[in-house]
Order: C-alpha cells, then sequence, then structure tokens
C-alpha cells in the first residue's frame, strides 16, 4: 500500500517538474518609451522631435520560441513652432510575430515585426486635428530574466513607420520596463 501511494505521488508530483521547466506561455509587459518623431517635413522644430510615454504588450507562444504579440503605446509631447507649444499624442495599436531564443544565461533576447494602425491628434491655441494611419514596426530586444516570473526588458528598440497624410514618416521608438511571465 504504501509503495503504491508513494507511486502514485510521484507520478503526480513529476509532471509539474516537467511543467516547470518549459518555458512561459505568456507574458506581459509595461513600461516606459521613448519616441523620436520623423514628420518629414521642412519645418523648423517640426521635423524631428522628442515624445515621452508608455508601452505595453501582450505575448502567447506556441513553443519555446514562437509566438504572436499584441503592442499597444501613447506617446505625448510639446514641440513648438514659432513659440506655440503643439499638444500631441500618438498611439500605436499593432499585431504581430515574435520569435524569442531562451537560452541557459540570464538573457532572453527576442525581434517581431508588427503591423496596424497609429493615431496622431495636436492640439495648439483652441485649433485641433487627428488623423489615423497604417503603421508598421520591426525591431526586438533583450530581457534580463530576474526570477521564473519577472524580467526586466533592458531594451526594446523598433523602426517604427507611419503613413500619415499620404507621406511616410520612420520613427524611432525605445521601451524598457518589467515583464511578467505566465
Amino acid at each position: 500500500m504504501y509503495r503504491f501511494l508513494a507511486v502514485l505521488i510521484f507520478a503526480t508530483v513529476l509532471p509539474l517538474q516537467l511543467l516547470a521547466q518549459d518555458a512561459p506561455r505568456a507574458e506581459v509587459f509595461g513600461g516606459y518609451q521613448y519616441f523620436r518623431a520623423n514628420t518629414n517635413t521642412d519645418v523648423t522644430n517640426l521635423d524631428h522631435f522628442n515624445l515621452n510615454g508608455w508601452n505595453a504588450s501582450l505575448s502567447g507562444y506556441f513553443n519555446r520560441y514562437f509566438g504572436v504579440t499584441a503592442d499597444f503605446s501613447g506617446a505625448y509631447g510639446n514641440p513648438e513652432f514659432q513659440g506655440i507649444p503643439i499638444h500631441t499624442k500618438f498611439h500605436t495599436f499593432m499585431f504581430g510575430p515574435v520569435v524569442r531564443l531562451p537560452n541557459p544565461t540570464h538573457l532572453t533576447p527576442f525581434v517581431h515585426a508588427l503591423g496596424g494602425a497609429a493615431h496622431t491628434s495636436a492640439d495648439a491655441q483652441g485649433v485641433s486635428g487627428s488623423d489615423t494611419s497604417a503603421a508598421w514596426a520591426v525591431g526586438g530586444g533583450l530581457d534580463l530574466n530576474i526570477a521564473p516570473v519577472l524580467s526586466v526588458r533592458l531594451a526594446q528598440v523598433d523602426y517604427l513607420q507611419t503613413r500619415t497624410g499620404g507621406d511616410s514618416q520612420n520613427n524611432f521608438r525605445y521601451s524598457g520596463g518589467i515583464v511578467l511571465r505566465f
């Protein structure tokens, strides 16, 4: 009877150990975003400007390496034109494949390709405007694994292109923050 009970306990605990060694199936990221906007215009102080904000993503993995990511971000700033601040908001909503490269070190690199939309709005002295356009991004990053369920995203760097007003804007985005793994 004791042998049967020992075998039953061993058979119950062994799959939990094997499951614990498997890579996480989902990741939730949240953190800071630096956005370098390129408006593709020749207007002084508005051709390039900086925005700061947040970036969040949810990734689900089919196996250790391949998955799908939903990425959302918001960046805000007040670039000036002839001394007049333009209150600017820029939001992205993108989705696409992600590949991570788990390894025995504490660092996990990843790459992704995302596509979706960008919404830009601006307001200056009571005059406002907005535009929603196509957006896509390619990039990757590096996570520092601290615990099985916690990582620090040291860097996520993206080339992000938008198409506003019929013209393409080639932008740069850096993000960093916390990753929770499940």
